[in-house]
């Protein structure tokens, strides 16, 4: 049944391709093995869910990840839930499987970080330099309203060419969650699959520093990360896979003290974004500490988070010493590089955990975040 289900959902045979690759890059590409072709196999191809954290330009670590795991086959995805990169990830990964399967997925995962890497040339981000400080001092204390009042952003040509939305919100091969914060209320407002649009991802990675808020029916939205850096508890109630592998991109500690200007301003951005993760964390024990005593509080949510399994990849290890502005740099070389770690860390949790998928939690979420 799972590997019915695997097949119906991943066609292992693409039938459209997506360009990608420039002359002069082949190098930067991963290999393709054989496991990649022979897509899921009867017996070993396990169901799963994702949660993919935000983090800018980091979140190529988390295509890495991607990449490894569609590359590898064994594993097919039911519910995935992104916020900022992390939804940028998502709408990638499913518009991918729809148009061509695994193969199809990796190819389009690719195309929408080269494009992000090519939009962003021409940024005052892009360097280290003056320039960049430049554009950080005219950032606190000029809003976008004002540097960029017709509100451009390259980010929705590159989106509309790599992702059908109207072909997801008809017949996604995974179920979506993409969060948004409400800038009226602050409150997390998770975006399903019939709702997905362009829109949708943009507000879910609106820093409200150089964007303008997003409008989304009556109201505006700013990046998901403020609220939920990324919803977990909706893909639990929505889907039936008992599993969710959690993607984090933020380091959940740092124990040197910011002394300078720029690395409090890191520290204070950096706690913001993982506080909504924590909150969750902390709902979901609260949940099975209710469950484990028997009370009948919101019963079949109650049920679910109670036999769920988490595991988790972390990319604290591989972009420790990156320093804080590589988040809004995309430069090419930085996102192979990030790339290729999320594969390796990938292939580390595959060799490791897999097995333990459908079994048990491969990671204790109250012992290591709160």
């Amino acid at each position: 049944m799972a590997a019915k289900s695997a097949a119906r959902r991943q066609p292992a045979k693409p039938d459209t391709k997506v360009k990608t690759a420039r002359k002069g890059r082949a190098a930067t590409q991963p290999p393709r093995t054989p496991r990649a072709e022979a897509g899921r196999r009867p017996g070993v191809t396990k169901p799963i869910n994702l949660a993919l954290q935000g983090g800018g330009a980091h979140g190529a670590f988390t295509w890495g990840v991607l990449d490894r795991l569609l590359e590898d086959g064994r594993t097919f995805f039911e519910g995935v839930s992104g916020t900022s990169a992390g939804a940028f990830n998502a709408v990638a990964l499913a518009a991918g499987l729809q148009a061509g399967g695994a193969e199809g997925a990796r190819e389009r995962l690719e195309a929408l970080w080269r494009a992000a890497s090519d939009a962003a040339r021409l940024s005052p981000l892009r360097s280290s330099g003056s320039s960049q400080v430049a554009f950080d001092l005219m950032t606190r204390m000029i809003s976008p309203y004002q540097f960029n009042p017709m509100d451009l952003n390259p980010l929705r040509g590159l989106l509309e060419d790599a992702v059908d939305f109207a072909a997801l919100r008809r017949a996604a091969p995974v179920k979506l969650f993409v969060a948004a914060t409400e800038v009226a209320s602050g409150r997390a407002r998770v975006f399903e699959t019939r709702e997905i649009s362009v829109d949708v991802v943009l507000a879910s990675a609106c820093l409200p520093q150089l964007h303008h808020a997003v409008k989304i029916g009556r109201h505006h939205y700013w990046d998901g990360g403020f609220s939920a850096n990324p919803a977990i508890l909706p893909v639990i109630e929505a889907c039936e896979t008992p599993d969710t592998l959690i993607v984090q991109l933020n380091p959940d500690r740092d124990t040197e003290l910011p002394t300078r200007a720029g690395e409090i301003t890191a520290r204070m951005m950096r706690l913001t974004f993982n506080q909504p993760f924590r909150r969750e964390i902390e709902t979901i024990e609260l949940c099975r500490r209710v469950a484990r005593e028997g009370i009948a509080i919101g019963g079949r949510l109650r049920r679910r988070v109670k036999r769920h399994r988490f595991h988790l990849i972390e990319a604290a290890p591989y972009t420790k010493d990156l320093k804080e502005h590589s988040r809004l740099t995309p430069e090419w070389d930085l996102l192979c590089h990030l790339r290729d770690c999320g594969r390796r860390a990938a292939e580390a949790w595959l060799k490791k955990q897999h097995r333990e998928v459908g079994r048990n939690s491969t990671v204790d979420l109250a012992q290591k975040f709160l």
